[in-house]
């Protein structure tokens, strides 16, 4: 899965559903051309600027990334296979393909993640580029940890992104073997 080579977001169509998660309710946005963001349900309205047009509860790509994300939460999905179509810098974009290379279960430094995209001295804006990532954990940035393997900032709040690594397994600096989802 990459991400589409993304036009400017002018003139785009963005439709989207809500859903509701074991890590509270997702809104799922998607133009024509793919899955162009999840939000969560607390989002900050700037993370990640968009212009909802309508709610479409059945449009064919939001259908598809629901299913998937039930799928990930129930424990029988390890990674997604869907059409990509999000709006970003180049720099940003090169943060995000890389998210997109962590394998389920496994974490990664920004450090890590700077020196992956070739820009070593980078890691604030590592940091930066993953704050703003569209596509909550389609494009894992809660597999994004401190150097010190301490959780650090995630749009969805830290808890949440305790939980969706200990859905899969990931050991993290103080983590419990088993975080129960909320309800």
């Amino acid at each position: 899965m990459k991400l589409s080579k993304g036009k400017p977001d002018a003139g785009k169509r963005h439709v989207f559903k809500k859903m509701d998660s074991p890590v509270g309710q997702l809104t799922l946005v998607a133009t024509d051309e793919g899955l162009a963001a999840i939000l969560w349900e607390n989002d900050r309205p700037r993370r990640v600027p968009l212009t909802l047009e309508e709610e479409n509860a059945s449009h064919p790509m939001l259908v598809e990334t629901e299913r998937q994300l039930k799928e990930y939460f129930a424990g029988q999905r390890r990674a997604f296979d869907l059409s990509l179509d999000v709006t970003g810098t180049a720099f940003q974009r090169q943060v995000w393909d890389a998210l997109l290379t962590i394998p389920f279960g496994e974490t990664r430094s920004y450090a890590q993640i700077a020196t992956q995209i070739g820009h070593p001295a980078a890691v604030r804006a590592v940091g930066a580029a993953n704050g703003r990532n569209p596509l909550s954990i389609v494009a894992p940035c809660h597999r994004v940890l401190g150097s010190t393997g301490a959780l650090t900032g995630f749009a969805g709040g830290l808890e949440t992104k305790a939980q969706l690594l200990a859905l899969e397994g990931a050991k993290t600096k103080g983590s419990r073997d088993k975080l129960p989802f909320r309800t």
